[in-house]
């Protein structure tokens, strides 16, 4: 989860050590989590649909908070190219995806190419598809790693070691952050991030990866390592690129729709680059 730094002007902040809301932000993971934990025992398909929608949602959000920052985004397309990656999956795998994405990328670059009509030239062409390009993968196609952990006999272990993985590193990086953080990592990119709280991450992602492996998918135990520690650096990585997103664009949150976490987007900058990981890593050595 991204790093939250200040209060809005006027409202006493109400975030721990490292900037968080914590009764809202425990409140909502744990519905979130008892909700994800629930649909994967009693109906693991049913998270094709969730992810489905939570790609709107978040395309939704980036998207609006780029137009406001002066971007022209194919919005339609993405949306529907970004649906078609995901529900692809169920009939086609990672071939799907990949096509999905593939026409996906070549319908944004007409749709912004036209979108002054012919007889008027479009302004910032370049910026808009190479961002639209980013957005597409960056949400739609990396949801459509999530999709494709579900499908096989184990897929819902798989789901939960993506999610148990990414949980605990984000507890043990936040532990050992307030409790030790003395270093900054990323100063630039995201303050309260530290040397410390990284440690933790790898402690606690390692072993629990490590658990999740040997118990829930009844795989050697050391796959858990290769895992464990992607997921530390992709997740870590996520929040930091998500940081450098919304520096960019001079805003707080992606949105307000999850208390004490922002937006959706702001709960799955993590997750996301952390599906790639997590597929990667079980479909080449588990």
């Amino acid at each position: 989860m991204a790093d939250t730094d200040t209060a809005p002007a006027g409202e006493p902040k109400k975030s721990s050590r490292a900037g968080r809301d914590l009764p809202a932000a425990i409140g909502v993971g744990a519905f979130l989590g008892f909700s994800v934990i629930a649909i994967l025992l009693f109906a693991p398909r049913v998270w094709v649909a969730v992810v489905a929608v939570a790609m709107v949602v978040a395309t939704l959000e980036v998207t609006r908070r780029l137009t406001e920052g002066g971007y022209s985004i194919p919005l339609l397309p993405l949306l529907v190219g970004g649906q078609a990656m995901i529900w692809l999956t169920w009939p086609y795998g990672a071939a799907g995806a990949l096509g999905a994405f593939g026409g996906t990328v070549v319908t944004c670059l007409i749709w912004r190419l036209l979108s002054g009509g012919l007889k008027t030239p479009p302004v910032n062409y370049l910026r808009d598809v190479a961002v639209t390009v980013f957005l597409a993968t960056w949400i739609p196609l990396f949801g459509a790693f999530g999709v494709l952990l579900v499908y096989p006999d184990d897929g819902a272990g798989r789901v939960f070691c993506l999610m148990l993985g990414v949980v605990f590193s984000d507890i043990g990086g936040y532990t050992a952050g307030v409790l030790f953080g003395k270093h900054p990592m990323a100063p630039a990119i995201s303050p309260k991030k530290s040397w410390e709280g990284l440690a933790g991450s790898l402690v606690f992602g390692i072993a629990v990866s490590v658990l999740a492996v040997e118990f829930l998918l009844e795989k050697p135990w050391w796959v858990g390592i290769p895992l464990g520690i992607m997921l530390v650096i992709t997740g870590t990585l996520g929040d930091l690129i998500e940081s450098q997103v919304k520096r960019d664009l001079g805003i707080k949150d992606m949105g307000t729709l999850l208390p004490g976490h922002g937006g959706l987007m702001d709960r799955l900058d993590s997750v996301l680059p952390s599906a790639v990981a997590t597929w990667i890593v079980l479909t080449l050595l588990a």
